[in-house]
């Protein structure tokens, strides 16, 4: 196995010039022919930095910790995803995407712990505790950060209401005078975190119109958007709300196929505003949703780390408007 020692004897510098230009290091000034000259000598050794011995020299690590479970999101939070990742890199640290399938609460975060992370990012589907923040943060976690309905005691809490989004919802479909209004309720596992408050949303906005809220379980297939359909002259709805553009359009082609007029028999509004749903005819009415860009989340998790003793922040990501289209 090739060593710094290996790899600065074929650059003809030191050890110490190694490490700082393979750790990135800014304190040192060294010249790009000499940059080059040890880039070149790694690469031809096959050498590479030891995590390890990094995280001892530093006191941490930069990994940056983000567990997944088994929610199934959608383009708009993966791209949101994707540009946080990226951005943190772009900031030096480690992406360590954890399966945390199984796990939960204080389980789950000893195990993140495990790794010795210098921030975690929990995306809400794990319920973290004041127990299961203060693991993290004995175990070398500078920040824990949790995306979801309820801040946590210890941790900077980035809110992502998405009661708004079928709040937004409802008040679109109340005002163009809709009073019997089914909401989509995805059978997917995972998706509980966003389709009850969106629910909720929706009977917060009909709670003083007389307007009646049916929740629908629908899973993702044609099969179950079929069967619903075949049941609607039975339920009486003159809207619905879909939870996202994903599972109204899925349905909105299964009530067309049983012969219920959009938005004649019935109006169909989904939400995340889908390219897709803009090239459907009737063009779907949808709820965009504003998020922050995953390089603001990259540049909090970076303050947090500088800083670790500061007074953990609250944030809210994302705001919702209605987009009304021909669908309702």
């Amino acid at each position: 196995m090739p060593t710094s020692a290996d790899v600065a004897r074929l650059a003809g510098v030191s050890r110490a010039t190694v490490s700082y230009v393979l750790n990135n290091t800014s304190a040192v000034r060294i010249s790009e022919p000499t940059r080059l000259r040890v880039r070149q000598a790694a690469e031809e050794l096959g050498y590479v930095p030891h995590a390890a011995a990094r995280s001892l020299r530093a006191g941490h690590t930069r990994i940056v910790l983000l567990p997944t479970a088994h929610i199934p999101v959608g383009p708009l939070y993966g791209h949101f995803l994707n540009e946080l990742q990226w951005a943190l890199r772009r900031l030096d640290y480690t992406v360590v995407q954890y399966g945390s399938m199984g796990l939960d609460g204080d389980e789950a975060a000893r195990a993140w712990a495990e790794l010795r992370p210098v921030a975690v990012v929990s995306l809400g589907e794990v319920a973290l505790t004041p127990q299961g923040v203060e693991v993290l943060k004995r175990s070398g976690a500078r920040a824990v950060i949790t995306l979801g309905p309820r801040p946590v005691e210890g941790a900077h809490a980035l809110a992502m209401d998405q009661s708004r989004v079928g709040a937004c919802a409802g008040a679109h479909l109340l005002e163009r005078g809709y009073r019997r209004i089914g909401v989509v309720v995805p059978e997917e596992t995972g998706l509980e975190l966003f389709s009850g408050p969106r629910l909720d949303g929706v009977r917060r906005a009909a709670a003083r119109t007389g307007a009646e809220v049916v929740p629908l379980s629908l899973a993702y297939t044609e099969e179950s958007a079929a069967a619903l359909a075949a049941r609607w002259p039975d339920l009486g709805l003159d809207a619905v709300f879909g939870y996202n553009d994903e599972y109204a359009m899925l349905l909105m082609r299964a009530l067309q196929d049983a012969g219920v007029s959009v938005p004649g028999d019935t109006a169909v509004m989904g939400a995340d505003d889908l390219l897709l749903g803009r090239l459907l005819r009737p063009r779907l009415s949808t709820v965009r949703i504003d998020m922050e860009t995953g390089q603001h989340l990259a540049e909090l998790v970076d303050r947090a780390v500088a800083d670790p003793g500061r007074t953990p922040e609250g944030h809210d990501l994302m705001g919702a408007r209605a987009i009304h289209r021909e669908s309702t």
